[in-house]
C-alpha cells in the first residue's frame, strides 16, 4: 500500500515513544547549591537529587487516546465553534405574547360570521389570484431520469455537511473517564496560602530614637510560631543616623519593609505578632516607656525642653549603648478579623483601625465583634472555608495600641496567654495603659509572580529586574503541624532560640545580661563563620548576635531568633558558642562596657547526625578548654568552674530547616551505610557504633527493614532519594568483603512498605485509581535506570544531570566537551509486525565510549563493561548489569504472603516503574528500532505471562471481599497492559488479554450475580481500548481475509484452513457485519467490545441491566475520539475505522424493543409496530445467539453445545427492561456514526442479504433515531433552564446531602459512578439532557456563585447545537434511507418494505426540523414517489393521507424554502396522482381532509403562508405545459379553491379561540358546509366533540358522537344491506330530535363508492360501534342514565348478530349500573340552567339583535354568567363599552346608545304544554329534547314594574329554539317569540294556585318535614303577611266585575281559594301530629289565625256568580273560545 494516511492507519507511527531530558524550572536566579566543592556523599547525592534534569517516558501520540476525548464536556465547546445557525419554524414562530397581542386586535375588529358566505367563491378567487407565490423550484416540472435526480439529490445532500457527528452530541455524564491517567504535577518546591504584608509607617506620639520592629505569625490553638521573623526598619534617616559608629553599611537585602508569609494551614487562631525593640539605656522598661504614654504629638511646642532633654540622653544611649538592645513593646493582629473583615467590605481596599476605640486601653479592631461572632457561626458550617487567605480584599490596616513588655513576661509562654487572652471580651489587656503609636501595615493576597523577591536564603527569584530596588522577602514557614512534600531545593538552615537563664545562685554582678551567639568551626576565637543572618538595616551575614537586654534581671527571659547557614558539610569541629556578658549601662570610670560572666557551647555534629532540640546547658565561669568543641558542656571537665555546680541554667532551642539532614535516625542510618559502600570505607561509625566490613551486610538489611519505623515526615522529604538508592541496591547488588549481596528482596519488601505507608496515612493525595500523587509524579519525573549515572558529581547548577549516562567514571567535576549530547532523542517505535531499518548509531555517543563502539551489537549499554575494571578498583563493586525491569518482575512473581499483599495494594506503581525502565532500557540499548518480538528475553516473558495471570486469579478470587482493593488492582492491571501495547509485542500482550479473559469467563459459569465481574472486565477492556494506536491495533485495513498474522486468537494454521478461506463475497459480507470467528480475529479489541456489548445487553443477560449505560459509554466514547482524532479525518480512513463496527448495526437492532420509546412524546401512536417482540425472538437470523456463547466461554471458536450458562436461559414471553433515555441516546448516536461513516457499498450490499423482517427493524430504528434527536427548541431550552430540573426524588436528597456535608462530595460521586444511576428512569423524551445539566451543574455545587441560570447565549448556544445535531442525524437517516431504497431497486424484490422507508420519512417530517433537512427530505421524498407511485396510491393509502398532512402543513411554513419545497411536492404528488389515473380523487379527498385536521389542531397556524402556497401549486399548474391539455389544470383549481375556502373560515375560527361558544359555533357551520363531505363533516363533527369534553360538557359530546353514528349509519346503510345495523339516521331519533339532520337525502350526495370518499377508519361497522360506545360513555359522565339506554339499544342488535357475548355482558352491566344510577339518585340529578341571552349593538357584528338561550351547567347563578359574559365581551371591547342591561323587558334599540355593546341576560325555565306533560314524567324528562322556555316580567300599565294588586300585570315570554337541547352546541338561536300577558285577577289566580300547590306538596311529603310545614303554613295563615291570601280575597272577589269577560276568571279565583281553606285545614291538622309539647302554644295560635281567615273568607268564597250557571251548550263552546284569546299577543 502507497504511503499516504491509510498507510499510517496500518503502522504504529516511528516516533511513538521519547525520552526527552527536560530541565527542571528553577525559581531562583542561580539555583541553591552549596557553596563548598568538596561535599560528602550524601550531599552530593541530595544536590544531584534537586537539580538534575526530568527523566520523561513521552508517549506522544497518547493525548489521541480515548483518555483525552476532546468530546468531553468541557473541550467540547471549543470544537463548536463556527458551526451554521440552523433555521427552524419553531423558534422564527412568534412567541406567546406577540401571538397574543395580535389576538386582541383580531378580537377587537368585530368581524361578522357572514363575511364570506360559503359560496361567494368569487371574493375567495380574488385574495388568491392578488396573493404572490412563493419561488418556484427549478427544473422541477422535466422529466429527469430517476438515476440522474438520485444523483444530484446524493450530491446536494453530501455538501457542506459537518465532519464530526460527535462534537454535535453532548458527552454522556460521566464522571472522570476511567482511562484518563492525567499527567502528574511537577514536583515543586511547597507553600502554603501566600500573604504580602507590606510596612508601611511607624510614628510615635514623640521621635527621640531609632525603634527596630520584627513580624512573625503565631498560632494560638498550636502554641507554635509558624514562620521565621520579618525585621524592618522605619526609623527616618535622622535616627538612623544616631547609630552610625555602630552599625557599619546595610545590605540592601537587609532593608525589606514587605514581606511574603506562606500559611499551610490558615485557622481562626492566627496572629501577626508584632514586637519593637530599642536602643539600652538605663532603667527598666516601664521607665523607659513612660515617656512614649504621657507626651502627646499635640503638645510639642509646649514640652519642647523635655523633649529636648530626653533627644540628648538618647543620643547618648546610641553612642554607648548602641550595639544592644532591650525589649520595648509589642502588639498582635488577630489574621483572620483582617482578611474576613476585609472579604465583607465593598471596596477595592478597606482600611481597618485597630485600638483607636472608645477608651485608650482598648485593642479592639471596628466592626470586630459582629464579624467574629458571624464568623465563628459559619465556621461550624463549613469547615475552615472563611480562611480563604487567596481571595479577600486588600485590607490596610492602622494599628494604634501597643502594650510595653513586661521584663519578666517575655517568654513564648507568655506571649501564647496573651494572645489567647485578646480573643475574649474581657480582656486583662484592656486594663493595660498603651503606648499610642501609629503603624501603618498592608495586607493583601500575594500575587503569582510578585517581582523583586528574596527566598529565605536571600536568593533572588525570578523576574528580578534591578538589583537596587528594594527587594520584598520571603519569610519561611514553620507549618503547624506535619507537611508531606518531597524536598526538591537544597535548604540548610539552623535557628537557635535562647529561651532563659538563671544566673541568681551566681556570685559576683552580673546583671544586665546578654547572650552573644556564635557558630564555629573550630576553637579559635577567629574561627566564627560569618553564617549569622543580620536583622534589618545591616550586613548580610555576621560572625555573632546579640540578645536583648532585660535591665537588672538576674535571671531573664529571651526572645531572640537567630538564624544561621549551616555549612553543607558539617564536621566534628562545627559547634555553637555562647558567651554571656554583664552590660554596664551607666558610664564609669574604668568600667569596661562589657564583662564575660559565663560560657556554653552545643557541638553541632554528634556521631554524624545534626544535633538539635531543646537543651538546658551548665554555663561555665570561665574560658572552655583546648579541644571542648567535641564534647559536650555537660561532660564534666577537670579544673572547670560552673555556675551553680554544674546544673543546667542555660535553656535554648536548636531547630534545622534542612533537605539534607533527614533528622531521622534510621534514616540516617540507611543512607550512611549505603554510602559507605559507595566509598568504600570502613570501619562505618553510626552512632555509638562502630561497623566492620564483615558486619556489613546484615546491618544493611536490618537498616533496610528497619525504615519501617522511621517517620512519615522525612521519608516523604526524603522520598526520592530513598526510592533512587533502593533501586540502585537492586539493579546494582554491592560486593561486601567479595562477595556479591543480593538485595533485591529486602529492597522490594521496603519499596512496597513504603508506598503502602504513603497510600494509607495521605490519603487525600490521590487520584481517581488510587494512586499516591507523590509517587506518581516521582515515576513520571525522577525515576531513571541506575546504571545512567553511575557516581558522577554533578557539577553546579544544570550539572551533568541525567546526560551523562555513559561518560568516564573518573569523579572529576570536569565534564568532557563531547558530552552535550543530543537532550531529547526520540525513540521511534517500529511497527509491531515489520522489522525495522537498524539506523546509523549515534556518533556522538560512538566518539565519547571509543572505537570499540563502533560495532553495531555494542549498545549503549557498553560503557560499563568497558570500564568495570576501573569502576571495581573505584567503588569494590562489581557492575553487575541487571536490568531493573527483569529484576522487579522476578522478585513480584516469587514473593508471597504479606509481602505479595503489599506490592498487590500498590501494583500501580510497580507496574508503572517497570514499563518505564523498559522504555529507558530499549532507549539505552539502542533497541526501539529493533522488531518487536526480539526486544525482551524469553524469561522476562515468561515472569510477565506468570505474573499477570496471577494477577487476573487474584481479580476474579477476590472481588467480592476485597472489592475496593481489587477494583484498583483491575485498573493498574489494565493502564499496565495498554502501556504494554507500546512497547511490547502485540500478539504477546493479546495473549496476556486472552488469559485474564479466560480466567473471568471460567469463573463467571460459577456465580449467580456476575454483574460486578463484568463491570470489572468492562474496565478493564476501556482501558486497554484506549491506547492511542487502537485502530492500529486492530488490523483495520483488510477485508476480512484470513488473518495476515497469527492473531492470538487462532494459529495462522487453522485460520488458513478454517472453513473461511474459500472465501465467498456473501459469507464475507456477513462475516464484517457479525461477530463471526474471523471478525473477532481479524479485529481483536474490537471484538472483545462488541461482544461485550451484545452480551450486556442481551435482553437474556439476568442482572446485568446495571452495567447497561457503562458498556455503552465505553462504545461511545471510542467512536467519539475516533471522530474527532485529526488521524481520521480522512474519509476514506474513516470508513475503514467504521469497518471496525459494522457488527454494532445488528447488535443494536437486536436491542430494538428495549430502547426507550422516544416517539411517546409525538401524537404519532408510539414507535411503528412492524415487528413485534416474538417475531424478534422467533426469527432465525438472530445476529448474536452463537456470538454470545463464544464470548462467555471466552474463546473465539463457535462452541456447538451452548454451555449451560446464565446468559443463555432463554425464558419465554419474558418482559423487556426498557433502557433510559440516556443509555438508548448514546447508542443510537454510535448507531448513526457508523451509518454514516461506512463505506456505502458495503452497507448495500449487507442490505441487500439482510431478510425483510431485519431491514424492517433497520427502518424501526431509523424512525426511534428521528425522534430521538429531534430539535427540541429554544424555548425548551429556556423553559428547562428556568425549571431547573425536576429531578427524581431521591436524586436530589442524595445530592443535597452531599452538598450539605454529610457524605464527602468526592465518595457522592464515585458511588454515583458505580452506576447506581442507570435505573432510575428518565422523565422525557430529552432525559438524558436533563440528567446531564442538573448532575452536571451539582458536581460543581462549591462554586456557589455558579449559578442555575444560564445565560441568554448558553441558550443560544445549546439551541444552536442541538439544532446542528438534529439536522445532521436526519440527514444520516436520510442517507441510510436511499442506500435502502437503492438495494431494493437493485433486488427488484422486498417492496414491501417501502412502506416502511415512507413512514420513516414522514415522521421525520412531523417532527421538529431545520429548514436545511426539509429540502433534502422533500427531495428524497418525490424521488420516492416517482420511482414507486403505485406504492402511494394503491398499497399504503393511510400513508398518502399522512403525507398530505405534512405537505400542507410545511405548506404553511413560515420559512419560504420549507414553503417552496413543500408545494412543489404537493403538486407533483397530485400529477403523479393523477397520471396514474386521470382523476386525483383520492388526493383532493386527503388534502382536504389534511387541511380540515391541520386547521382544527394547529395551534399557530399562518394561513397567510398558506395562501402562498396555494398560488405556486397554482402556478406549477399553470406553466405545466405538457397537461394544459388535460382537465388537471382545472381540477387542481378546483381543489385550491376549495382548500381556500375552508382556509377563510378556519381563520375566523381562529380569532374566536378565546370565545368558546362563537367557536364552536364556527366550527358547527364548517361541519354544515362539509354535508357533502361526509368524511370532513366527522372530522369536525369529532373536532368539536373533543372541544366539548374539554370543557366537560360531556352531554353536547355525546351528541356530536351520536351525529357522527348517525352520519356513518347513513352511508353504511347505503352501501350494505345488513338487517342489524342501523337504518340511518331514523334509528338514532329516540336519542335525539335532533339527529335527522344527518340524513343523506340532498341531491348533491357522494355515492359512498366513489373512490376516495367514506374510506375513513369509521366508516365500517366497528367504526360505527366505537362512536356508539363513545357517545354511551359521554352520556354516562353527563349522568344522562337514560340516553345510556338508547344508545345500547342500537349497538345490541349489532353485537347480537356478532354472537359477541362478552361486549354484550359488558354492555348489560353498564345498563344495570346505568339503571341503578337513576334509582340512587332520584331527586337529586341535575342537569342545566337555561339563560337567554340577547346581544345588541353593531360592536357584536354577527351578534348584534340575535338572541340564544345558553344551556350552562347545573346551578349557575344569574350573576355567574352575567359576569362571565360581561368580563369576556368587557376584555374584548373595552369594559366601558359593554353593559349588562339588568331587566327582563323587551328592548327599545332606538334608546340604546350606539357605541355601546348590550347584554342582556335572563333566567329561563322549560316550558310544556298542558298535553306536554302527561309524556314528561320523570325529571330527565323534563330536562331532555327542550325547545321551548318560558320567562317572565311583572309590569303595570305606567311602567313601573311593581304596583298594587289591583294594577300589578304579568308578560310571559315563550321562546322556541331551533333545535332541541342538548345540541351538538351549547347555545342555539331563538327561532320563535310568543308572549301572554295575564292581568291582575289571573295573576292572583296563579299566586294563589301556587300557594295551595306548596301547601299539598308539605302536607304530603314523605318522609314529613315539619319545619318546611309550618314555613308554609306561618306564609298561609299568618296575620301579619302583607299582600297575604286575605287582601287578595278582598281586592278581587269582594264584588262581582263589571266586565263579563273577568268572571270566569273570578270564579276560578274562588275556587282556588275553597281549594286553599281545605289545604290549610289538612296542613294544621297534619302539624298538630308532628309537633312536640313545647310547642302545642304555637300550634293553638295557628289555629285561632286559620279560623279568623276562615271567617273572613267565608261569605267572599260562597258568593257565584249567576250568569256562569246557565244552560249548559252554549256556555261549553263560549268557553273554549274564550280560552284561546285571552289577551294574547303574539310575536313571531
Amino acid at each position: 500500500m502507497d504511503s499516504g494516511p491509510l498507510r499510517d492507519l496500518l503502522e504504529f507511527p516511528p516516533d511513538d515513544i521519547e525520552v526527552v531530558y527536560s530541565p527542571r524550572e528553577c525559581r531562583t536566579l542561580v539555583s541553591a547549591v552549596p557553596e563548598e566543592s568538596e561535599m560528602d556523599p550524601h550531599v552530593r547525592d541530595c544536590v544531584r537529587s534537586y537539580t538534575e534534569d526530568w527523566a520523561i517516558v513521552n508517549r506522544k501520540y497518547h493525548k489521541l487516546g480515548t483518555g483525552f476525548n476532546p468530546n468531553t464536556l468541557d473541550k467540547q465547546k471549543e470544537r463548536q465553534k463556527g458551526l451554521p445557525k440552523q433555521i427552524f419554524e419553531s423558534d422564527e414562530a412568534p412567541d406567546g405574547n406577540s401571538y397574543q397581542d395580535e389576538q386582541d386586535d383580531l378580537k377587537r375588529r368585530s368581524m361578522s360570521i357572514d363575511d364570506t358566505p360559503r359560496g361567494s367563491w368569487a371574493c375567495s378567487i380574488f385574495d388568491l389570484k392578488n396573493s404572490l407565490p412563493d419561488a418556484l423550484l427549478p427544473n422541477l416540472l422535466d422529466r429527469t431520469p430517476n438515476e440522474e435526480i438520485d444523483h444530484q439529490n446524493d450530491d446536494q445532500r453530501k455538501s457542506n455537511r459537518h465532519k464530526e457527528l460527535f462534537a454535535l452530541h453532548p458527552a454522556p455524564d460521566e464522571e472522570e473517564p476511567i482511562e484518563r491517567l492525567c499527567v502528574p504535577e511537577v514536583p515543586k518546591e511547597h507553600f502554603g496560602q501566600r500573604l504580602l504584608v507590606k510596612c508601611l509607617s511607624l510614628k510615635f506620639e514623640i521621635e527621640i530614637e531609632p525603634i527596630f520592629a520584627s513580624l512573625a505569625l503565631y498560632d494560638v490553638k498550636e502554641k507554635k510560631k509558624i514562620s521565621e521573623n520579618f525585621y524592618f526598619d522605619l526609623n527616618s534617616e535622622q535616627m538612623k543616623g544616631m547609630l552610625r559608629p555602630h552599625v557599619p553599611p546595610a545590605a540592601i537585602t537587609t532593608l525589606a519593609r514587605s514581606a511574603i508569609f506562606s500559611i499551610t494551614y490558615p485557622s481562626q487562631d492566627v496572629f501577626l505578632v508584632i514586637k519593637l525593640e530599642k536602643v539600652l539605656q538605663q532603667g527598666d522598661i516601664g521607665e523607659c516607656a513612660e515617656p512614649y504614654m504621657i507626651f502627646k504629638e499635640a503638645d510639642a511646642a509646649k514640652n519642647k525642653e523635655k523633649l529636648e532633654k530626653l533627644k540628648s540622653q538618647a543620643e547618648q544611649f546610641c553612642q554607648r549603648l548602641g550595639k544592644y538592645r532591650m525589649p520595648f513593646a509589642w502588639t498582635a493582629i488577630h489574621l483572620m478579623n483582617i482578611v474576613s473583615s476585609a472579604g465583607s467590605l465593598e471596596r477595592d481596599s478597606t482600611e481597618v483601625e485597630i485600638g483607636t476605640g472608645e477608651r485608650k486601653g482598648s485593642w479592639s479592631e471596628r466592626r470586630n465583634s459582629s464579624i467574629v461572632g458571624r464568623r465563628s457561626l459559619e465556621r461550624t458550617t463549613s469547615g475552615d472555608e472563611t480562611c480563604n487567605l487567596t481571595s479577600f480584599r486588600p485590607a490596610t490596616l492602622t494599628v494604634t495600641n501597643f502594650f510595653k513588655q513586661e521584663g519578666d513576661r517575655l517568654s513564648d509562654e507568655d506571649l501564647y496567654k496573651f494572645l489567647a487572652d485578646m480573643r475574649r471580651p474581657s480582656s486583662v489587656l484592656r486594663r493595660l495603659r498603651p503606648i499610642t503609636a501609629q503603624l501603618k501595615i498592608d495586607i493583601s493576597p500575594a500575587p503569582e509572580n510578585p517581582h523583586y523577591c528574596l527566598t529565605p536564603e536571600l536568593l533572588q527569584v525570578k523576574l528580578y529586574p534591578d538589583s537596587r530596588v528594594r527587594p520584598t522577602r520571603e519569610i519561611l514557614e514553620f507549618p503547624a503541624r506535619d507537611v508531606y512534600i518531597p524536598n526538591t531545593t537544597y535548604r540548610n538552615l539552623l535557628y537557635v532560640y535562647p529561651q532563659s537563664l538563671n544566673f541568681a545562685n551566681r556570685q559576683g554582678s552580673a546583671r544586665n545580661i546578654t547572650v552573644k551567639v556564635q557558630f564555629m568551626y573550630g576553637e579559635d576565637p577567629s574561627n566564627a563563620m560569618p553564617v549569622i543572618f543580620g536583622k534589618s538595616s545591616c550586613p548580610e551575614f555576621s560572625k555573632e548576635a546579640y540578645t536583648a537586654v532585660v535591665y537588672h534581671n538576674r535571671s531573664p527571659d529571651f526572645h531572640e531568633e537567630i538564624k544561621i547557614k549551616l555549612p553543607a558539610t558539617l564536621t566534628d569541629h562545627h559547634h555553637l558558642l555562647f558567651t554571656f556578658y554583664h552590660v554596664s549601662c551607666q558610664q564609669k570610670q574604668n568600667t569596661p562596657l562589657e564583662t564575660p560572666v559565663g560560657y556554653t557551647w552545643i557541638p553541632m555534629l554528634q556521631n554524624g547526625r545534626l544535633k538539635t532540640g531543646q537543651f538546658c546547658l551548665p554555663v561555665s565561669l570561665e574560658k572552655p578548654p583546648q579541644a571542648y568543641s567535641v564534647l559536650s558542656p555537660e561532660v564534666p571537665l577537670p579544673g572547670m568552674k560552673w555556675v551553680d555546680n554544674h546544673k543546667g541554667v542555660f535553656n535554648v532551642e536548636v531547630v534545622a530547616v534542612s533537605s539534607i539532614h533527614t533528622q531521622d535516625p534510621y534514616l540516617d542510618k540507611f543512607f550512611a551505610l549505603v554510602h559507605a559502600l559507595d566509598e568504600h570505607m570502613f570501619p562505618v561509625r553510626i552512632g555509638d557504633m562502630r561497623i566492620m566490613e564483615n558486619n556489613l551486610e546484615n546491618e544493611l538489611k536490618s537498616s533496610i527493614s528497619a525504615l519501617n519505623s522511621s517517620q512519615l515526615e522525612p521519608v516523604v522529604r526524603f522520598l526520592h532519594l530513598l526510592l533512587d538508592k533502593l533501586i540502585l541496591l537492586v539493579v546494582r547488588p554491592p560486593v561486601i568483603a567479595g562477595q556479591i549481596v543480593n538485595l533485591g528482596q529486602a529492597s522490594f519488601e521496603a519499596m512496597a512498605s513504603i508506598i503502602n505507608r504513603l497510600h494509607k496515612n495521605l490519603e487525600g493525595n490521590q487520584d481517581q485509581h488510587g494512586r499516591n500523587n507523590l509517587l506518581t509524579s516521582y515515576i513520571y519525573y525522577v525515576f531513571r535506570l541506575p546504571n545512567t549515572y553511575p557516581n558522577s558529581p554533578s557539577p553546579g547548577p544544570g550539572g551533568l544531570g541525567g546526560s551523562v549516562h555513559y561518560a568516564t567514571m573518573a569523579r572529576s567535576a570536569v565534564r568532557p566537551a563531547s558530552l552535550n549530547l543530543n537532550r531529547s532523542r526520540s525513540l521511534s517505535n517500529s511497527n509491531p509486525d515489520i522489522s525495522g531499518t537498524p539506523t546509523s548509531p549515534d556518533d556522538e555517543v560512538r566518539s565519547i565510549i571509543g572505537s570499540k563502539a563502533t560495532d553495531r551489537s555494542c549498545n549503549r549499554m557498553s560503557s560499563h563493561t568497558e570500564t568495570s575494571s576501573f569502576l571495581q578498583t573505584l567503588t569494590g563493586r562489581l557492575p553487575t548489569k541487571k536490568l531493573f525491569h527483569e529484576e522487579l518482575a522476578l522478585q513480584w512473581v516469587v514473593c508471597s504472603g504479606s509481602v505479595r499483599e503489599a506490592a498487590l495494594q500498590q501494583a500501580w506503581f510497580f507496574f508503572e516503574l517497570m514499563v518505564k525502565s523498559m522504555v529507558h532500557h530499549l532507549y539505552f540499548a539502542d533497541k526501539l528500532d529493533a522488531p518487536r518480538k526480539n526486544r525482551f528475553p524469553e524469561r522476562f516473558m515468561d515472569d510477565i505471562c506468570a505474573l499477570v495471570s496471577t494477577i487476573a486469579n487474584d481479580i476474579v478470587s477476590r472481588f467480592q471481599k476485597d472489592t475496593e482493593m481489587i477494583e484498583r488492582l483491575n485498573t493498574s492491571l489494565a493502564f499496565f497492559l495498554n502501556d504494554l501495547l507500546s512497547i511490547m509485542d502485540r500478539g504477546f500482550v493479546f495473549s496476556l488479554i486472552k488469559a485474564c479473559y479466560k480466567q473471568v469467563s471460567s469463573k463467571l459459569y460459577s456465580l449467580p450475580n456476575p454483574s460486578i465481574l463484568v463491570s470489572l472486565r468492562l474496565d478493564f477492556l476501556r482501558i486497554i481500548c484506549s491506547h492511542e494506536h487502537y485502530v492500529t491495533l486492530n488490523l483495520p485495513c483488510s477485508l476480512l481475509t484470513p488473518p495476515a498474522s497469527p492473531s492470538p486468537s487462532v494459529s495462522s494454521a487453522t485460520s488458513q484452513s478454517s472453513g473461511f478461506s474459500t472465501n465467498v463475497q456473501d459469507q464475507k459480507i456477513a462475516n464484517m457485519f457479525e461477530l463471526s470467528v474471523p471478525f473477532r480475529q481479524q479485529h481483536y479489541l474490537a471484538g472483545l467490545v462488541l461482544t461485550e456489548l451484545a452480551v450486556i445487553l442481551d435482553p437474556d443477560a439476568e442482572g446485568l441491566f446495571g452495567l447497561h449505560k457503562k458498556v455503552i459509554n465505553m462504545v461511545h466514547n471510542l467512536l467519539s475520539s475516533h471522530d474527532s482524532d485529526p488521524r481520521y479525518s480522512d474519509p476514506q480512513v474513516k470508513a475503514r475505522v467504521a469497518m471496525l463496527y459494522l457488527p454494532l448495526i445488528g447488535v443494536i437492532m437486536e436491542t430494538v424493543p428495549q430502547l426507550y420509546d422516544f416517539t411517546e412524546t409525538h401524537n404519532q401512536r408510539g414507535r411503528p409496530s412492524c415487528v413485534t417482540i416474538d417475531d424478534y425472538e422467533s426469527e432465525g437470523g438472530s445476529m448474536i445467539s452463537q456470538t454470545v456463547a463464544m464470548a462467555i466461554a471466552g474463546t473465539s471458536v463457535p462452541q456447538l453445545t451452548r454451555p449451560s450458562s446464565f446468559l443463555l436461559t432463554s425464558t419465554t414471553g419474558r418482559q423487556h427492561s426498557t433502557f433510559s433515555a440516556e443509555s438508548s441516546r448514546s447508542l443510537l448516536i454510535c448507531l448513526l456514526w457508523v451509518l454514516r461513516n461506512a463505506d456505502e457499498s458495503v452497507l448495500q450490499k449487507w442490505f441487500t442479504d439482510l431478510s425483510v423482517l431485519q431491514l424492517n427493524r433497520l427502518l424501526d430504528l431509523l424512525y426511534l433515531c428521528v425522534s430521538c434527536f429531534e430539535y427540541k427548541g429554544k424555548k425548551v431550552f429556556e423553559r428547562m433552564n428556568s425549571l431547573t430540573f425536576k429531578k427524581s426524588k431521591d436524586m436530589r436528597a442524595k445530592l443535597e446531602e452531599a452538598i450539605l456535608g454529610s457524605i464527602g462530595a468526592r465518595q457522592e460521586m464515585v458511588r454515583r459512578s458505580r452506576g447506581q444511576l442507570e435505573r432510575s428512569p428518565s422523565g422525557s423524551a430529552f432525559g438524558s439532557q436533563e440528567n446531564l445539566r442538573w448532575r452536571k451543574d451539582m458536581t460543581h455545587w462549591r462554586q456557589n456563585t455558579e449559578k442555575l441560570d444560564k445565560s441568554r447565549a448558553e441558550i443560544e448556544h445549546e439551541a444552536l447545537i442541538d439544532g446542528n445535531l438534529a439536522t445532521e442525524a436526519n440527514l444520516i437517516i436520510l442517507d441510510t434511507l436511499e442506500i435502502v431504497v437503492q438495494t431494493v431497486s437493485v433486488t427488484e424484490s422486498k417492496e414491501s418494505i417501502l412502506g416502511g422507508v415512507l413512514k420513516v420519512l414522514l415522521h421525520s417530517m412531523a417532527c421538529n426540523q431545520s429548514a436545511l433537512y426539509l429540502q433534502h427530505c422533500f427531495a428524497t421524498q418525490r424521488a420516492l414517489v416517482s420511482k414507486f407511485p403505485e406504492l402511494l396510491f394503491e398499497e399504503e393509502t393511510e400513508q398518502c393521507a399522512d403525507l398530505c398532512l405534512r405537505l400542507l402543513r410545511h405548506c404553511s411554513s413560515s420559512i419560504s424554502t420549507i414553503r417552496s419545497h413543500a408545494s412543489a411536492s404537493l403538486y407533483l404528488l397530485m400529477r403523479q396522482n393523477f397520471e396514474i389515473g386521470n382523476n386525483f380523487a383520492r388526493v383532493k379527498m386527503q388534502v382536504t381532509m389534511s387541511l380540515s385536521s391541520l386547521v382544527g389542531t394547529s395551534q399557530n397556524f399562518n394561513e397567510e403562508f398558506l395562501r402562498r402556497s396555494l398560488k405556486t401549486i397554482l402556478t406549477y399548474a399553470e406553466e405545466d405545459l405538457e397537461l394544459r391539455e388535460t382537465t388537471f389544470p382545472d381540477q387542481v383549481q378546483d381543489l385550491v379553491f376549495n382548500l381556500h375556502m375552508i382556509l377563510s373560515d378556519t381563520v375566523k375560527m381562529k380569532e374566536h379561540q378565546e370565545d368558546p361558544e362563537m367557536l364552536i359555533d364556527l366550527m358547527y357551520r364548517i361541519a354544515k358546509g362539509y354535508q357533502t363531505s361526509p368524511d370532513l363533516r366527522l372530522t369536525w363533527l369529532q373536532n368539536m366533540a373533543g372541544k366539548h369534553s374539554e370543557r366537560s360538557n360531556h352531554a353536547e359530546s355525546a351528541q356530536c358522537l351520536v351525529h357522527s353514528a348517525a352520519l356513518v349509519a347513513e352511508y353504511l346503510s347505503m352501501l350494505e344491506d345488513r338487517k342489524y345495523l342501523p337504518v340511518g339516521c331514523v334509528t338514532f331519533q329516540n336519542i335525539s330530535s335532533n339527529v335527522l339532520e344527518e340524513s343523506a337525502v340532498s341531491d348533491d350526495v357522494v355515492s359512498p363508492d366513489e373512490e376516495g370518499i367514506c374510506s375513513g377508519k369509521y366508516f365500517t361497522e366497528a367504526g360505527l360501534v366505537g362512536l356508539l360506545e363513545q357517545a354511551a360513555a359521554s352520556f354516562s359522565m353527563a349522568g344522562m342514565y337514560e340516553a345510556v339506554n338508547e344508545v345500547y339499544k342500537v349497538l345490541i342488535p349489532i353485537h347480537e348478530a356478532n354472537r359477541d357475548a362478552k361486549k354484550l355482558s359488558t354492555i348489560h352491566g353498564k345498563l344495570q349500573e346505568a339503571f341503578s344510577k337513576i334509582v340512587h339518585q332520584d331527586g337529586k340529578r341535575m342537569f342545566g340552567t337555561y339563560f337567554r341571552v340577547g346581544f345588541y349593538g353593531t360592536k357584536f357584528g354577527d351578534l348584534d339583535e340575535q338572541e340564544f338561550v345558553y344551556k350552562e351547567p347545573a346551578i349557575t347563578k344569574l350573576a355567574e354568567i352575567s359576569h362571565r359574559l360581561e368580563g369576556f365581551y368587557g376584555e374584548r371591547f373595552g369594559e366601558d363599552v359593554v353593559e349588562v342591561i339588568k331587566d327582563s323587558n323587551p328592548v327599545d334599540k332606538c334608546k340604546l346608545d350606539p357605541n355601546k355593546a348590550y347584554i342582556q341576560i335572563t333566567y329561563v325555565e322549560p316550558y310544556f304544554d298542558t298535553y306536554e306533560m302527561k309524556d314528561r314524567i320523570t325529571y330527565f324528562d323534563k330536562n331532555y329534547n327542550l325547545r321551548r322556555f318560558m320567562y317572565c316580567t311583572p309590569f303595570t300599565l305606567d311602567g313601573r314594574a311593581h304596583g298594587e294588586l289591583h294594577e300589578q300585570f304579568k308578560r310571559k315570554t315563550i321562546l322556541t329554539t331551533s333545535h332541541a337541547f342538548p345540541y351538538i352546541k351549547t347555545r342555539i338561536n331563538v327561532s320563535h317569540k310568543e308572549e301572554i300577558i295575564l292581568t291582575p285577577i289571573e295573576v292572583a289566580i296563579e299566586d294563589m294556585q301556587k300557594k295551595t300547590q306548596e301547601l299539598a306538596f308539605a302536607t304530603h311529603q314523605d318522609p314529613a318535614d315539619p319545619k318546611m310545614l309550618q314555613m308554609v303554613l306561618q306564609g298561609s295563615v299568618g296575620t301579619t303577611v302583607n299582600q297575604g291570601p286575605l287582601e287578595v280575597a278582598q281586592v278581587f272577589l269582594s264584588e262581582i266585575p263589571n266586565d263579563p269577560k273577568l268572571f270566569r276568571h273570578h270564579n276560578k279565583l274562588r275556587l282556588c281559594f275553597k281549594d286553599f281553606t281545605k289545604r290549610c285545614e289538612d296542613a294544621l291538622r297534619k302539624n298538630k301530629s308532628l309537633i312536640g309539647p313545647d310547642q302545642k302554644e304555637y300550634q293553638r295560635e295557628l289555629e285561632r289565625n286559620y279560623h279568623r281567615l276562615k271567617e273572613a273568607l267565608q261569605p267572599l268564597i260562597n258568593r257565584k256568580i249567576p250568569q256562569l250557571y246557565k244552560a249548559v251548550l252554549p256556555v261549553a263552546c263560549h268557553r273554549d273560545s274564550f280560552s284561546r284569546m285571552s289577551l294574547r299577543k303574539m310575536d313571531i
